[in-house]
């Protein structure tokens, strides 16, 4: 039996003080990419927010929240936020 582990939510303005020095891979849904695309034309067209699902040093964390940009290592989040890619779990649209 596989154990579900529920991510603490947290804010936003939280997220700059947490610690992603970690370099344990973590478990990434097979369309990450897809979903950060997805979230960030949701957060610049219609300024919706969506759920992501990351790991921190700490443990599995969820902030809703809206996403702005996306490069190759970092997504923006609204406010200038930056979430490592290699970070993120998935994220619920």
């Amino acid at each position: 039996m596989q154990t579900i582990i529920k991510p603490e939510l947290i804010e936003k303005e939280l997220i700059s003080a947490l610690s992603f020095t970690d370099k344990k891979q973590i478990k990434q849904h097979p369309e990450l990419i897809t979903q950060i695309e997805r979230a960030t034309i949701l957060g610049n067209s219609h300024h919706s927010k969506v759920s992501i699902i990351f790991q921190d040093d700490s443990g599995l964390k969820r902030v809703d929240t809206t996403v702005w940009a996306a490069g190759t290592k970092f997504i923006c989040l609204k406010g200038g936020v930056w979430i490592p890619i290699d970070k993120i779990q998935e994220i619920k649209l």
